[in-house]
């Protein structure tokens, strides 16, 4: 998170510099709405959006990825920016729904989508349903026949048969439940010419996330926009909307350095420069999830107790993998650590290294080995930064009944509440005791 520090007192009352976040002390925060919490910087929400917006082709539109962080006000913020949404659940359709996105800028994508979610998407009439098989198409088609509408729009989402370098997570080029192979997508004409109440718009293609070459993202866009533009003349469409994915990349570890956004946007916009020159009327989608929202967040949890074991220093804070299986490994990510930092103090020279570890009953509860930080005491807040992106929404936030974290929105200098605590009675509400007597 890009960080508005200033000198304070540290909440345990050493003097030191304290974490702010727009002029607000983390320990306000941390006092206001408890511990663990998701604290989310909106200014640098926006700033990374505005950034990209105004560098990129203006043919190109940004559509948000929900999974990434499906808060309603981060997405009610992006969306007042003017991203579009990408979403892939009822809950997510809810959200953006109230969150103020508008129908047109919604795309529905999904391996395994149910009837109610098709039924969903074509009652709220959503910009596409992005189809992953024929059966799909087949199913919407008879949805549509059902309920009397016509020209039901669709993205068929194409498993490429080329492969793109440099992503740390690949969804595509090879087998995948995601899409439909490109070879029986070409042979597929006959199926689509069939088709009377559905209509194919063009499609959709998303190779891998986390990628922090710029090169490697301009091959990927130049690959799908070459692979739309054959399809579409195989099969006889009329190109109107080519989603390229996305999967711009966060740097989290020691080795790894941020995308180059300027030479990124370059590159994809000399690939898209000519392709809507000849599509003039084509919508072009870049989905992206985590580059939007990664860095507006800091996962913050408090110290509760600094012991030694066999010689190594352990941090046990009062929350951990629950609320951020992400920051230890998950998919693509090895056992290394996210950027971690004291949030007491916060420019203190660090002085020697803690594993930091939440309370859970399971070894593998350690959300950075041996950190180096300045001194750490009982009371101290730490901050996992870089943690607006796969928080919660990739946690196991039930183990051991601890619930979810509260999650705070600063926005021009106040801290809002955009997601309450788990209450303890509420997680037991849905649980049923039947009378074993």
């Amino acid at each position: 998170m890009s960080s508005r520090k200033e000198a304070a007192s540290s909440t345990n009352g050493t003097s030191g510099t304290e974490f702010h976040v727009q002029g607000v002390p983390i320990s306000h925060i941390a006092e206001e709405f408890g511990t663990p919490v998701f604290v989310y910087d909106a200014e640098e929400l926006r700033s990374v959006y505005q950034s990209l917006r105004d560098r990129l082709h203006p043919a190109v539109d940004v559509f948000f990825s929900l999974k990434a962080n499906p808060n309603i006000s981060i997405t009610s913020r992006l969306g007042s920016l003017g991203a579009g949404a990408e979403i892939s659940s009822m809950v997510e359709l809810m959200t953006v729904t109230r969150a103020g996105i508008a129908p047109d800028d919604i795309i529905f994508l999904g391996p395994g989508k149910t009837r109610a979610e098709l039924e969903a998407c074509v009652a709220a009439g959503v910009y596409a349903i992005v189809c992953e098989s024929l059966d799909e198409v087949a199913e919407i088609e008879e949805i549509a026949a059902a309920t009397g509408r016509d020209e039901v729009p669709v993205l068929l989402r194409v498993n490429p048969d080329f492969h793109t370098k440099g992503s740390g997570l690949t969804m595509g080029g090879k087998p995948r439940q995601f899409g439909i192979d490109a070879d029986i997508l070409r042979r597929s004409r006959g199926l689509l010419d069939r088709l009377r109440r559905v209509r194919v718009r063009g499609f959709h293609a998303y190779m891998g996330t986390r990628f922090l070459g710029a090169e490697d993202l301009a091959h990927n866009t130049r690959q799908i926009l070459a692979l739309a533009d054959e399809l579409a003349q195989a099969l006889g469409i009329e190109l109107e909307t080519v989603d390229f994915g996305g999967g711009f990349g966060v740097a989290y570890f020691d080795n790894e350095k941020d995308l180059d956004l300027r030479a990124t946007v370059a590159g994809i916009n000399e690939v898209v420069e000519p392709f809507a020159a000849a599509h003039p009327r084509c919508r072009l989608i870049n989905e992206l999830g985590r580059y939007l929202t990664a860095t507006c967040g800091t996962y913050v949890v408090r110290a509760r107790y600094v012991k030694e074991s066999m010689g190594e220093r352990f941090v046990v804070a009062d929350g951990g993998t629950n609320h951020h299986m992400a920051a230890v490994g998950v998919g693509s990510f090895v056992k290394r650590n996210f950027p971690i930092r004291s949030l007491t103090r916060y420019d203190d020279e660090p002085t020697g290294t803690y594993t930091v570890t939440g309370p859970l009953c399971t070894p593998n509860d350690v959300i950075g080995k041996k950190v180096v930080l300045p001194p750490v005491q009982a009371g101290d807040l730490l901050g996992v930064e870089r943690s607006g992106a796969y928080g919660p929404t990739a946690s196991p936030g039930l183990f051991l009944g601890h619930g979810f974290p509260a999650e705070v929105l600063v926005h021009n200098g106040t801290a809002h509440l955009v997601r309450e605590r788990d209450r303890k009675e509420e997680l037991l509400t849905k649980q049923r005791l039947i009378d074993f007597d």
